[in-house]
């Protein structure tokens, strides 16, 4: 998807299918600017494979339920990987070594991810929780897929649709922290990036994709308005 000097690969990250995706758009478009979907805390995830032990002040800082809810979907994403045999987060890393190879600049475009938490400690609620755990049990052990897709390839957009549609109306407030509040700031975190001229790639998940993109130009607009009120 592209928007002036800006393009946008919408990735799945337990698919090999976006691996191939972002090093062929480095290698071919040789942009000046690399936005990934990370902050400074999960890309030294990334690049620090090694285990972290549970810490109390982790859990007194991002909240209890945000916590659990982590750790329960790292545990899904590693568990689908693996049918896979690719890791999750592997294209948003193989951007970051792409960008150090080339010498591009890299920006982290995402909210921290404890302050993420932390809001969905605060909007999350146990009957979403326990939603979660129950969808859990039906995919995982039951093997009952309500929609089935190819996980080596990034999800058509019909079926990325049905996706956010089932978490807006089953998990409202999960909805609301991990889409709606973060697709705002990485459309922010963009638009400011795309002022320089420069050519920049972003990659985010496919799930964001569409809604950055309007976001974007929503603040184009604003700002062109505020500019005009300036001069005037």
């Amino acid at each position: 998807m592209k928007y002036k000097n800006l393009t946008i690969i919408g990735t799945s990250h337990i698919a090999k299918e976006s691996i191939d995706q972002v090093k062929k758009a480095i290698e071919s478009q040789k942009p000046e600017i690399i936005g990934v979907e990370l902050d400074k805390k999960r890309l030294s995830a990334l690049l620090h494979k090694g285990k972290r032990s549970i810490n109390l002040k982790d859990i007194f800082r991002i909240g209890l339920k945000g916590f659990i809810f982590s750790l329960i979907g790292a545990w899904v994403e590693k568990k689908l990987g693996e049918m896979v045999g690719v890791k999750p987060g592997t294209e948003m890393l193989t951007a970051v070594k792409l960008a150090k190879k080339h010498k591009t600049q890299l920006a982290l475009i995402d909210q921290d991810i404890e302050i993420t938490l932390k809001r969905l400690s605060q909007e999350i609620t146990w009957k979403e929780k326990f939603n979660f755990l129950a969808d859990i049990v039906k995919a995982v052990i039951f093997r009952k897929k309500e929609i089935d897709f190819d996980l080596t390839k990034v999800p058509k957009e019909e079926i990325i649709k049905k996706l956010i549609n089932k978490v807006k109306k089953r998990y409202p407030s999960i909805y609301k922290v991990l889409i709606k509040e973060r697709n705002k700031i990485i459309a922010k975190n963009l638009f400011y990036l795309i002022q320089s001229n420069k050519k920049t790639l972003a990659i985010i998940g496919a799930g964001h994709e569409k809604e950055v993109i309007e976001l974007i130009k929503d603040q184009e607009v604003v700002s062109y308005s505020f500019k005009i009120k300036q001069n005037t």
